[in-house]
């Protein structure tokens, strides 16, 4: 009882002491790099002038927990009418430490800078988890900075011509000793000055009713220009004083000497009010043309004059920065703001010091970094530049949230925890980094001048993060990771790799993306990825969680996530590609099989369930509203998409999984779209980063993404199955060396072409070649991998071809011609009808050998295949397109391989292929077929074959009549049961030769070619191929639509799934854009 009563009185005079602690406590600590602060034990203190400390520590020293309850430290930074400069080497936010610039309801009105300073190489020990030079939140730590809110960024209204702008310049030429009022009237439009004069009105009033009189002489559309020399105003009478406010004046009354535009300046028109930009403040123009470099910074000066969404820039702009549509397309520049009214910046050397990034980089690359840590109290930033942060060492960016889990309501965060309004510029580390960290909010934050990738998900298990209206550009290499890197730093940093590692820099590194993001379930809304070294927006796959993450979720699961929101994004001025959801990073180390460094770039194929789940039914990945111009390779590669595309060199690319679709019945759909070639953003040459050159209808020259000679392409079709319709096509125009077209097809190509590419209700519009199938030349190449001549697609309804129903095939493809196809040789075509599937043919021991395949009605003919694998795999695939019906033989350049694997590939229920396949004398045969698919087969005098058998056969040709009898569905390659398919095991005779039959095969079993499928008749009121057909509705939309189910989990009959797109205007296209709907992502543009 005694003891009760001796706490409750205990903790009464514990709350009567904690109720007088006094309030915020004025703190000057002045300047002495030595003091080390440290404010605790329940002291409050408001920083209320400039101070330079060695750090400062803000937390609870006590480790009772009643008195942590109450005894915190605090430290304000006073709303000063002054600046406020206050350095430190760092600043740590402890337990129940707390640090306050501003409040929400009450944003930071004054001018600070926080500088951090200090080298890497200083003697001090480094702090073993935030290290050096650094703003540290620790758990139980609060960060709260709200400065003034200002517009992040907006777009021009209007577009800036280099060295033009709404004022053109004009140097006015002093009369020095000369008082008074100087004037000049100029020509506007050459600049010659016509007429001089001075007028003496501090002297004489006289002067002043002369200048009136001078001033009302002066022709309509005459320049008059007026400077003042000392001074002007003393007897500047009433007169003067209305002639000059007819001029616009507001200075008269205090003519002193003024030179308020001494430099060239111009007028910019926004799409948005400007709220918060003033006198002095930094913006940045994103680049409009293939080249991030054309971004540009100009200084705000005052505009008394302007419009509410107008301002007035220093500087004399050296690019073309586009303000309007083009062709229908929103290529309108970004305009970004660099300055905040609170400044975080490190302080830096004038050059690199002592760090292996010297080698790549000459200037110093340590700044400041601020980092939080797992279990922080409260963190929300706001109106803040962040300057000089980040360093070339992992772990260490301008802002990182680091390990911090749910820091939204789930995680027990109200306010959810926020980054927002921020301007980070000139880093050496990213921008944004989230490391497995989900629910945070990202929003209205410009990323410019970056070293790595600037907006950045690290190890997989980011989840539920949002980045809303971020904007980032120029976004460079940078040393940390593989996919960091450029070339020369993939080759030259070997730490991870193991003995012998070779680079392949395209391949395992070159990534330096805007975007990366590591685990597909993160929204990304209103965003724009500006100019990057590589890639706009990057999906990348980690297939189980790296780094501090490993063992967060179950292997493969992030390649199965359903995809966050992803709408209203732009990406423009990259290298790479505008988007890619694609590719994986290798999650093991380096070993003797695969000596690549960790997280170096590998495949991966997406495939998105539901709740992540691949025995769930699939979940529709949906990009809305898309835009993507200006992309030297790409405008996007991905697995499904609702696209606007413009100028980028590949209009559009739809492809699978190169052989067999990772999900078996997918489709990709592209429909309602509108495709501009060479749009009217003809760019400006830039001879450091891209080519110049003639194009476009008018043939003027303009910004190229490539050579003079790139083949553009709107839709390059890649192999399948794909459905375009109602797509118009207009600004495709072919020039002497140059093959522009709107359908074309991947370049040096060996993977498969299904039949199944289906196109419907195409308008051409201003088209010099509608189809382009290749030649040998430039780009092309020599045009001997299988993917380039076994290229088809389907003219359901005549709208390219003029024939509904046909084909279109590559001109020299012999295996699917029949004596009424129709040659175009511009297009390097042939229209043909027919039914046609596939097989696949995989050889082993060898694999090595190549195959030639000879239709038996065209034995002069034949088709050479080299396969679509490496010479080194243990086997080889050969990916023909057959005419159903017919007869076929196979030969090869080695004696016959010891296995072969004929599949059936989008047979229907009853069709059937002939095939001698040509083996050594003596060879012995056994066939097998699998019980879950068995396909039926007869050989020679079609005997029927059991699931095994044996033979041997007297003669070198053995000869299969292979037919299909289980259904299958519409885009499946396979029937509903599994791919159908025969093995053929056969014992070769040692010492064998190449196994070439063509004497033995013909003439002997030479067909007479006959058509079984009459010849469609050709449309009316189409006079030739060039004849345009009439545009449709100006509405135009893009629907992109993936449904699938996974070939790997066949029993799921209902595992359907899609990615789909809708609702876009016009898309426009040039040099190289690419959309990958599906499963993998070959970097050999």
């Amino acid at each position: 009882m005694y003891y009760c009563f001796f706490i409750r009185f205990f903790y009464f005079l514990f709350i009567l002491f904690i109720f007088q602690l006094p309030g915020l406590q004025p703190w000057t600590p002045g300047h002495n790099e030595a003091h080390r602060v440290t404010i605790g034990y329940g002291r409050k203190v408001v920083l209320t002038s400039s101070a330079t400390v060695h750090s400062i520590e803000i937390l609870n020293g006590d480790q009772d927990y009643l008195i942590l309850l109450f005894f915190l430290g605090k430290l304000v930074i006073a709303d000063s009418s002054r600046p406020i400069f206050l350095r430190a080497k760092h600043i740590l936010i402890g337990n129940k430490g707390e640090l306050h610039i501003g409040s929400p309801e009450c944003p930071y009105k004054g001018n600070l800078t926080i500088s951090l300073f200090g080298r890497s190489d200083d003697s001090e020990v480094e702090h073993s988890y935030f290290g050096r030079k650094y703003i540290g939140v620790g758990t139980g730590g609060t960060l709260e900075i709200h400065g003034q809110k200002k517009l992040s960024w907006t777009f021009l209204n209007k577009t800036l011509h280099p060295g033009q702008g709404n004022e053109n310049s004009y140097r006015f030429e002093r009369s020095w000793g000369k008082r008074g009022i100087i004037t000049h009237v100029i020509n506007p439009k050459t600049g010659d000055v016509l007429h001089t004069d001075r007028f003496d009105t501090y002297r004489s009033k006289d002067e002043s009713r002369r200048l009136a009189q001078y001033v009302d002489k002066v022709e309509t559309g005459q320049i008059l220009a007026m400077v003042v020399n000392d001074e002007g105003s003393n007897n500047l009478e009433d007169l003067a004083k209305k002639a000059l406010t007819k001029l616009g004046s507001q200075h008269f009354q205090r003519l002193g000497f003024r030179y308020d535009d001494p430099f060239p300046t111009y007028i910019l028109e926004l799409a948005d009010e400007p709220q918060g930009w003033t006198f002095g403040d930094r913006i940045v123009v994103a680049s409009t043309d293939y080249s991030m470099h054309q971004a540009e910074e100009f200084s705000i000066l005052p505009c008394p004059t302007c419009t509410r969404n107008q301002i007035k820039v220093e500087g004399k702009p050296a690019y073309l920065h586009i303000g309007e549509e083009v062709d229908g397309v929103d290529m309108r520049a970004e305009v970004g703001l660099l300055t905040r009214n609170i400044l975080i910046r490190g302080e830096m050397e004038p050059t690199c010091y002592g760090n292996d990034a010297c080698k790549f980089f000459s200037f110093d690359t340590f700044g400041g970094h601020l980092k939080m840590e797992r279990g922080f109290r409260s963190v929300h930033m706001e109106g803040v530049e962040l300057k000089h942060m980040g360093q070339q060492s992992l772990g260490h960016y301008p802002i990182h949230f680091h390990m911090n889990g749910d820091v939204d309501e789930k995680g027990g965060y109200n306010p959810p925890t926020y980054v927002k309004d921020l301007s980070i510029h000139h880093t050496f580390s990213r921008c944004v980094t989230i490391h497995a960290t989900n629910g945070l909010l990202v929003k209205d934050i410009v990323g410019y001048d970056a070293l790595g990738h600037c907006f950045f998900t690290e190890d997989g298990p980011e989840e539920r993060n949002t980045f809303d209206h971020c904007l980032g550009l120029l976004v460079k290499a940078s040393t940390l990771l593989p996919s960091d890197r450029d070339s020369k730093m993939c080759r030259d940093i070997t730490n991870g790799a193991y003995p012998g590692y070779v680079a392949k820099p395209r391949q395992d590194c070159s990534a330096t993306s805007t975007f990366w993001m590591a685990n597909p379930n993160n929204n990304l809304i209103n965003c724009a990825a500006a100019g990057s070294e590589e890639t706009g927006f990057w999906f990348i796959f980690h297939h189980v969680p790296t780094g501090p993450s490993e063992g967060m979720y179950s292997p493969g699961k992030s390649e199965h996530t359903p995809m966050g929101l992803f709408i209203n994004n732009r990406a423009h001025s990259n290298y790479r590609a505008g988007m890619i959801l694609d590719h994986g990073v290798k999650t093991t180390e380096a070993n003797a099989k695969d000596k690549r460094p960790y997280l170096s770039l590998v495949g991966a194929r997406y495939g998105p369930h539901q709740d992540a789940d691949p025995f769930k039914p699939r979940v529709p990945a949906l990009v809305h509203h898309f835009v993507a111009y200006k992309n030297q390779d790409h405008g996007a590669w991905l697995r499904g998409g609702d696209v606007w595309f413009a100028d980028n060199g590949i209009g559009l690319t739809l492809a699978s999984g190169g052989t067999f679709p990772d999900d078996d019945g997918s489709r990709q759909e592209v429909k309602n779209s509108l495709f501009v070639g060479e749009s009217g953003n003809r760019g400006m040459p830039d001879l450091n980063d891209q080519s110049w050159g003639p194009g476009g209808p008018d043939h003027l020259n303009r910004s190229l993404p490539r050579g003079v000679d790139f083949p553009i392409r709107g839709m390059q079709i890649y192999d399948g199955p794909i459905n375009i319709q109602n797509c118009t096509f207009r600004k495709f125009i072919a020039l002497d060396g140059r093959h522009t077209s709107a359908f074309g097809f991947r370049l040096n190509n060996s993977w498969q072409s299904c039949p199944n590419n289906n196109v419907t209700d195409i308008t051409f519009d201003d088209i010099t070649s509608r189809v382009f199938f290749g030649e040998p030349g430039p780009w092309f190449s020599k045009m001997e991998m299988d993917g380039d001549k076994t290229t088809i697609f389907h003219d359901i309804d005549g709208s390219v071809s003029e024939y509904p129903g046909a084909f279109l095939i590559k001109e020299d493809n012999w295996l699917l011609r029949h004596p009424d196809c129709i040659d175009i040789p511009d297009w390097r075509a042939a229209i043909c009808s027919g039914h046609y599937a596939q097989i696949y043919v995989q050889t082993r021991t060898p694999a090595n050998l190549n195959m030639k395949m000879v239709k038996d009605e065209y034995p002069d003919k034949p088709l050479e295949l080299v396969g679509a694998l490496g010479k080194r795999n243990h086997y080889q695939q050969f990916q023909p397109v057959v005419m159903l019906s017919k007869g076929y033989t196979m030969h090869w350049d080695q004696a016959a391989p010891a296995e072969v694997t004929i599949w059936l590939i989008n047979f229907n229920r009853n069709d059937w292929i002939n095939v001698g396949v040509c083996y050594p004398k003596g060879t012995c045969h056994s066939f097998q077929t699998p019980a879950v698919a068995p396909v039926r087969v007869l050989i020679s005098v079609f005997l029927s074959l059991s699931l095994m058998s044996v033979c041997c056969l007297p003669r070198r040709l053995l000869f299969l009549k292979i037919k299909a009898h289980n259904e299958k569905e519409d885009f499946a390659f396979c029937s509903v049961k599994g791919c159908e398919r025969v093995k053929i095991k056969a014992l070769i005779p040692p010492g064998s030769g190449p196994s070439d039959c063509m004497a033995e095969a013909y003439p002997k079993h030479t067909e007479m070619p006959v058509v079984d499928v009459p010849m469609p008749k050709k449309l009316p009121h189409y006079c030739n191929l060039l004849f345009p057909f009439q545009p449709h509705t100006p509405e135009h939309f893009l629907e992109v639509k993936l449904e699938s189910y996974n070939t790997r989990f066949f029993h799921i009959k209902e595992d359907f799934a899609y990615t789909e797109v809708q609702t876009l205007n016009n898309v426009s296209l040039t040099p190289t854009t690419s959309v990958l709907i599906t499963l993998r992502w070959f970097a050999d543009v």
